[in-house]
């Protein structure tokens, strides 16, 4: 399974953003999408994650409210639409596809992008 990230750039603080993943491969056998970041000078995080079927969402607590995590499984594409950015939302966000347990964990994850930068200014 190939992962191709896109959609970050430079946005202002209250702004939005989309990111879109495209999963191209055996994408047959993946069970769930994951969105994660990775700050500056800090270890990557989980942001959010999603079933294939769309059913079944998660997030991690400080995007809540402002982000949201959608599949269309038939193109084979995920999206994070990024709502209400602040600053420390900047960060390098990485795609990924998986089927372990706990999706917050990026031991759940086999496949990963190549990452796309979003930075917030103020």
């Amino acid at each position: 399974v190939q992962l191709q990230a896109s959609g970050g750039g430079l946005v202002q603080a209250g702004g939005s953003l989309r990111l879109s993943c495209a999963a191209s491969g055996r994408t047959w056998n993946v069970g769930v999408m994951g969105w994660f970041r990775r700050a500056p000078g800090k270890e990557r995080d989980f942001v959010a994650a999603i079933s294939r079927s769309g059913g079944i969402t998660v997030y991690t607590e400080s995007v809540k409210g402002r982000f949201t995590i959608s599949i269309d499984s038939a193109k084979n594409m995920v999206y994070l639409q990024m709502n209400s950015l602040k600053l420390e939302d900047t960060a390098v966000y990485y795609c990924a596809a998986g089927g372990g347990p706990n999706w917050s964990l990026e031991k759940s994850y086999v496949y990963w992008g190549q990452g796309t930068q979003v930075t917030v200014s103020s």
